[in-house]
């Protein structure tokens, strides 16, 4: 008997794949035209929504690069004098050591040497260079000054504070082109 419900079973399965619908077709044939057809104005709105979407997203895509071309251009304008500025601050340190040197003439020479610095110093403000402040007492910060030396302070607030100045450094449009090099109270 055992043989007998085994064949039984394997017709069954058997009618169960012979049943099976083949890929494409429906169970229900009255519904397969209309699911077939797209609806044309529904296919012009999607088309429509990507369009938008693309030139949405070029639009951004280009408005980003022009504020970005704009700014490299800002920057290479404001840093584009950087190395002939750099090339002058050994003449700038010149014109402080002689400044020292006529202190005490009162000669039309030292008089036009003054105005020849004053008018050197105020075109190099002109293209955004100013000198980094280096006075004794000020707080050192090592974004900006570079520490030479350390040398005992006198008083406890002096401690870790500029000292003295051995090079003046500059910024250019707050960048630093050169640091100040200090002597640091310890």
């Amino acid at each position: 008997m055992e043989n007998h419900t085994q064949p039984e079973q394997e017709l069954e399965k058997h009618d169960e794949l012979n049943t099976e619908i083949p890929k494409g077709q429906s169970e229900e044939p009255s519904e397969t035209p209309a699911k077939e057809e797209i609806d044309p104005l529904k296919k012009l709105q999607d088309e429509l929504a990507e369009a938008k979407d693309k030139y949405v997203r070029l639009y951004a895509e280009f408005d980003n690069f022009r504020r970005r071309s704009a700014k490299e251009k800002l920057e290479l304008v404001q840093s584009a004098n950087e190395q002939l500025l750099k090339a002058l601050l050994p003449v700038a340190d010149d014109f402080e050591r002689a400044e020292k040197s006529f202190k005490d003439r009162t000669d039309k020479e030292a008089e036009g040497f003054v105005l020849i610095q004053n008018k050197f110093k105020k075109t190099l403000d002109l293209y955004g260079l100013k000198s980094i402040d280096t006075s004794v007492g000020s707080a050192f910060d090592t974004d900006l000054h570079e520490a030479i030396t350390q040398v005992p302070a006198p008083e406890e607030k002096l401690k870790g504070k500029i000292m003295d100045t051995v090079e003046k450094g500059y910024l250019l449009h707050d960048k630093v082109i050169r640091f100040a090099k200090v002597v640091v109270g310890s």
